[in-house]
């Protein structure tokens, strides 16, 4: 699938099933809408590698995914307003978790500032921001495939880096994208 056009009709054909997906997983219309762009905005960027016949399970998969990431990172989004009791049970973390991130987060993000061009940028938005190395390349004007390689390389040097200062915790994952 090449086109423009063909692809129009494919977001046509399958649009309210991709919709259904993310909503059947994230339980949140707001959220299955936003979902629903984004498994559809994934696909145009990959749209070459979609096998032939099999456009509807590949477009499932790719929202199956997107909702996915989005039910593991919830936690992160959740916001207690007043006269909310407490957080939902299994969308919190662990309390020494909480206090670990934090102090790790302001290491990680001083260590993305210090890192040389052109891994600061890249690793900013993905490890920071949670962006997808394909929306990385298209804000940094990038090829995808060099954003991933400077991605990797850029997540090297932070864990040398932070190894060197001692610290020993986990460098965050990102946004995978979804195939």
């Amino acid at each position: 699938m090449t086109s423009k056009e063909q692809f129009s009709r494919l977001v046509a054909q399958y649009e309210r099933l991709v919709y259904t997906v993310c909503f059947q997983l994230a339980r949140d219309s707001a959220a299955a809408e936003d979902l629903t762009q984004e498994a559809f905005l994934s696909a145009y960027l990959h749209r070459d590698s979609c096998p032939a016949g099999y456009e509807r399970q590949w477009l499932c998969r790719i929202a199956a995914n997107k909702a996915k990431d989005y039910l593991q990172s919830a936690w992160n989004r959740h916001t207690v307003l007043p006269g909310d009791e407490e957080m939902p049970t299994g969308l919190s973390p662990p309390t020494e978790e909480v206090a670990l991130a934090r102090s790790g987060a302001r290491e990680i993000a001083e260590a993305v500032a210090a890192l040389q061009e052109p891994y600061r940028p890249v690793c900013r938005l993905c490890l920071l921001e949670e962006r997808t190395p394909e929306e990385a390349a298209l804000a940094l004007g990038r090829p995808v495939k060099t954003v991933h390689t400077q991605l990797s390389r850029g997540k090297k040097l932070l864990r040398q880096q932070l190894e060197r200062r001692g610290y020993h915790g986990d460098l965050p994952r990102g946004r995978t994208p979804d195939r």
